[in-house]
């Protein structure tokens, strides 16, 4: 308003003053910036740390090797070009390569040239063996070079990896298979060794063949599980010069049998005899030995034994002996039940 009063006017002056608000202080956002680069160097200082727990001293001297700037090959330092040569910390392998490493080799001085003589004529002259010397020196060292960045160096190729595992495939296989072997191996041999004792508890619960036991063996052999019927003097198994088994032998049989059923694997039956030569006319040992090796396999089947599972019935004669010393001794007049092995050797 005009502070001048007019004349005549009785109103009172006012006079209003209006003043700016004053601005607040502007703040600035540098602090911002600071904590990023904080947060930044924190992160990079875990990472750092997770790195030093989590790689070997041989990777640790890769990656150093890697950001070395004495590096001439830079990139194919480290296996393919990639960082690390392609490869984390926790993959198969090292990624150490020396190849980044500053390499001194010694080299005579190279002579000074004649300036007396001419251009032309020094360039169709001979080298020097200084000379030659240092070139091929330096021809090796830039094969040397060529060689490190090639596929034939000693870093890592890039399918590395692949053929490692391609490799230790077959080596798995072979442990797998072994382990399986060895398991079916086992089982079998538990198998037999129930089949003994219960053929074995079958004859000592029978009172007519208490007697017999002491003519019953029963092993292993590579073969599998054998079992023996053998003679003893005025005990044979079967009459002199016959293959009709006794009472007892047949018994005994009979209690073999069934046991022998409840397995699966073949079998083969062999006879034997003494060294006594036959008395007879058209007949042998050899003869008398498989009628009763075939004597046995029909009592067998009488048993419950399935005859498909008969893998073969021999007469050996007196060619394998039980007691080698006494080609005579009764013992080595016997009857040989194997059951055959199916879990397969080493």
């Amino acid at each position: 308003m005009n502070g001048k009063r007019r004349s005549g006017d009785k109103t009172a002056l006012i006079v209003i003053r209006r003043e700016d608000a004053a601005e607040e202080p502007h703040h600035s956002g540098a602090w911002k910036v600071a904590y990023a680069d904080f947060v930044t160097a924190m992160m990079a200082f875990f990472l750092v740390m997770w790195l030093i727990n989590a790689t070997t001293e041989e990777q640790k001297r890769g990656i150093a090797d890697y950001f070395s700037p004495a590096a001439t090959v830079g990139h194919s330092s480290s296996g393919n070009g990639q960082p690390f040569g392609g490869h984390t910390p926790f993959d198969q392998g090292s990624l150490v390569s020396d190849r980044g490493a500053m390499s001194v080799v010694q080299a005579r001085a190279i002579a000074p040239p004649d300036p007396d003589e001419d251009d032309a004529d020094a360039s169709q002259r001979p080298m020097a063996p200084n000379r030659a010397r240092n070139a091929g020196l330096e021809h090796g060292t830039a094969s040397g070079n060529a060689a490190t960045t090639g596929p034939q160096s000693g870093t890592r190729a890039p399918g590395g990896g692949a053929a490692l595992t391609a490799a230790a495939a077959p080596q798995s296989q072979a442990q797998t298979a072994e382990l399986l072997r060895a398991e079916q191996e086992r089982q079998e041999r538990a198998a037999f060794d129930r089949a003994a004792e219960q053929i074995r508890e079958a004859v000592h619960a029978d009172p007519q063949l208490a007697e017999l036991g002491r003519q019953l063996a029963i092993d292993q052999t590579p073969e599998g599980l054998r079992i023996q019927i053998l003679d003893e003097e005025r005990q044979p198994m079967f009459a002199t010069g016959s293959s009709v088994l006794q009472e007892r032998a047949r018994l005994l049989l009979a209690k073999v049998g069934p046991v022998l059923a409840k397995l699966s694997e073949p079998i083969s039956i062999a006879g034997h005899t003494d060294a006594a030569p036959y008395r007879g006319g058209d007949k042998s040992n050899w003869e008398l030995s498989a009628e009763r090796a075939n004597a046995t396999r029909r009592l067998l089947i009488e048993a419950g034994l399935q005859e498909t599972r008969i893998r073969s019935v021999t007469g050996n004669a007196d060619r394998d002996p039980l007691l080698p010393a006494d080609p005579l001794a009764a013992a080595n007049r016997r009857i040989a039940i194997v059951v055959l092995r199916m879990a397969p050797g080493p």
